[in-house]
């Protein structure tokens, strides 16, 4: 992976995306590094962030590189300056660029011109650091990956874009229950299908929350309305309505399931604060795994020795 992109968690294949989420459990059992002693980070942030921004700041510092944050005023994508520019210019300070951005086209051109690796740290069409630390919490709490079942209740967002591949490449059964025009795209579940098959995994789309949730070993939701779909709020809460994961629902999920939220949340809406509050959540652990996901990701793809 050294020197790779990694703007989809498609990037990955099944054996690297295994070796990725190995790297990151032993990475969380050591003590502080110098692996990455030298290198420089650079983040590039077109939406605000505390769990992106944090996390990839201290897995530098754990790794004993060093990062810098480059807010939106600062660079001004796609109007200040382009894309293009800003990943020429950067390439030439930084070993490493990670990018969270609006469109998925401002990343995708950063990748296409920068020299050092380029990183998407979140995009309206995947979440794919989100996806390995959810992978990660999954992992560390049944044990293993293959034939667990994950019901996702929401929007076919970027968050489930890029967990139904993750889940799909791992051997999962993925579940997605979602309102009549806030599906997960037909492109993305075809592949996650395609994926999924080999790996002994599988794909299902739901209209019913219940349904979904029915029998999971792991029920993730999110919010309704994303950072720039603040128009949208209301219309959205009224289509997502019935589809708030509280107790009831997931009384119908095994007795051992556990709940995941990617943050922010937003109780009383898409999650009831008995549950994230409750004895089966996990959300800060899996909030607590970006930081050990992302320090494998970067000493991947930064080619530290004696860590892959």
């Amino acid at each position: 992976m050294r020197g790779r992109d990694f703007i989809s968690i498609t990037d990955l294949s099944s054996e690297e995306l295994g070796r990725l989420l190995s790297t990151a459990m032993r990475l969380k059992d050591r003590a502080r590094q110098t692996a990455l002693a030298g290198k420089t980070l650079a983040l590039v942030f077109e939406k605000p962030s505390l769990r992106t921004r944090v996390s990839f700041h201290v897995a530098m510092q754990h790794l004993g590189g060093d990062c810098i944050y480059l807010s939106p005023p600062e660079v001004g994508l796609g109007e200040r300056e382009t894309p293009a520019d800003v990943a020429r210019v950067l390439s030439r300070y930084v070993d490493c660029i990670a990018a969270r951005t609006f469109h998925k086209e401002t990343v995708d051109e950063i990748a296409r011109f920068a020299s050092v690796p380029v990183i998407n740290a979140l995009s309206d069409d995947e979440h794919p650091c989100q996806a390995l630390a959810d992978l990660l919490t999954i992992r560390e709490k049944k044990g293993g990956l293959r034939g667990v079942t994950l019901a996702f209740i929401g929007d076919g967002n970027n968050v489930a874009n890029s967990l139904s591949a993750g889940a799909a490449r791992s051997g999962m059964h993925f579940r997605i229950a979602s309102p009549e025009g806030y599906e997960l795209r037909d492109e993305m579940a075809v592949k996650a299908e395609e994926a999924a098959r080999p790996a002994g995994g599988s794909v299902e789309r739901f209209r019913d929350p219940a349904q979904a949730a029915a029998g999971a070993d792991v029920v993730y939701t999110d919010v309704w309305a994303s950072m720039g779909q603040e128009r949208e709020a209301a219309q959205r809460k009224e289509s997502f309505a019935g589809y708030c994961v509280d107790r009831r629902l997931m009384a119908g999920a095994k007795r051992d399931a556990i709940f995941m939220h990617d943050l922010p949340a937003h109780r009383g809406e898409e999650v009831a604060a008995e549950v994230i509050d409750g004895p089966q959540s996990v959300v800060f652990d899996q909030a607590e795994n970006r930081l050990h996901a992302q320090k494998a990701l970067l000493a991947l793809l930064l080619g530290a020795e004696g860590i892959g």
